[in-house]
């Protein structure tokens, strides 16, 4: 009902109202910025159509709770907290054209990042790694960071396991590469000797490494002699420089075609400056990728003793401080055995 003194709402659908802000806000912000915000909007426009809302005078804070408890089963913290405070600032505008009734903005309650756990803030999901892998394969193919960020997903091996690989540690044509603790020539693997092992590669990976090693890699030996598979000009890259790289391919405006997430322009960003990547809010450190495929690979049905050999990781470890997938994940995973029984 409408309050005395109070404009009377008119109907308003949720894509029309998208296009109502769009089309306000497209001399404001630069078309990455509003790509962005029509992304996180499109999921308030799926909720809105499988709850059958098509006028959004309807809207009130109950929904808005309904909707961010739907969206938190489906993505981390930090997207949620991107989608909400997008929200908000649509739902404001809805408001200042009669579309939505007073106070709905307010009452958009986007989550604190303060406390959150490393592991549900810092982890590479699968759709990110696609994206990066994507943009890579086609503007950056079998380059240093490509051939790395692809190592370290599909091996899902720790930083310093991609550190230590040399050339003789592969085996492309049987398509596996052997990870070894050399302590005595500056390499190591974080179990020691119980950290040896094998990992399988797929063809696609095995390809990428190969180019990698004939056309980007410099040949040179490190400090004992030893020839790496990461390499820079002076020798094997450092951990630090892994780190830097890895920092870099992770940042959303890098492989989304320069849109961001946090509506910062890429002139005014320092987490453009060539060693200032880990300032950006959603770029991630090398064992998020570990996170991320541990993730995927368990999301994939793959028996939790294969994650565990091929990561090197105990069980109850995956299960404590891995296994980030989310309630809805693991719903769905759980409906794919049903619907086989």
């Amino acid at each position: 009902m409408t309050k005395p003194n109070e404009q009377p709402l008119e109907p308003l659908a949720p894509r029309e109202a998208i296009a109502f802000y769009e089309q306000d806000r497209e001399d404001e912000v630069s078309e990455a910025t509003l790509q962005s915000h029509g992304y996180r909007l499109h999921n308030f426009v799926r909720w809105c159509d499988k709850n059958d809302v098509e006028n959004l005078n309807e809207i009130g804070g109950r929904d808005i709770q309904r909707f961010k408890k739907w969206r938190s089963e489906q993505v981390n913290i930090v997207t949620l907290k991107s989608q909400m405070d997008t929200l908000r600032v649509f739902l404001r505008f809805c408001e200042s054209i009669d579309g939505v009734r007073d106070g709905v903005a307010d009452s958009v309650r986007s989550p604190s990042l303060e406390r959150v756990n490393v592991r549900d803030k810092d982890i590479v999901r699968e759709n990110k790694a696609s994206a990066i892998l994507a943009y890579h394969d086609k503007y950056h193919y079998a380059s240093v960071e490509h051939t790395l960020f692809r190592f370290l997903w599909e091996t899902g091996c720790r930083m310093g396991a991609a550190h230590s690989v040399d050339l003789d540690d592969l085996h492309l044509r049987a398509e596996y590469v052997e990870l070894n603790h050399r302590p005595e020539t500056g390499t190591t693997l974080k179990n020691g000797d119980g950290g040896e092992r094998a990992v399988a590669l797929s063809t696609r990976t095995c390809n990428i490494i190969r180019d990698y090693i004939d056309e980007h890699r410099y040949d040179v030996e490190d400090d004992y002699g030893r020839r790496p598979l990461f390499t820079s000009k002076q020798g094997r890259l450092t951990k630090n420089i892994i780190r830097t790289y890895i920092y870099r391919v992770t940042r959303p405006c890098i492989y989304n075609g320069g849109s961001c997430p946090h509506d910062r322009e890429q002139d005014d960003c320092e987490a453009m400056r060539r060693m200032y990547a880990s300032k950006c809010p959603s770029s991630s450190a090398p064992h998020s990728i570990r996170r991320g495929a541990i993730t995927h690979y368990l999301n994939t049905d793959t028996p939790g003793e294969v994650v565990s050999d091929r990561m090197n990781v105990s069980k109850d470890v995956i299960d404590e401080h891995y296994d980030s997938r989310t309630e809805y994940e693991k719903m769905e995973l759980r409906r794919s055995y049903l619907d086989n029984l």
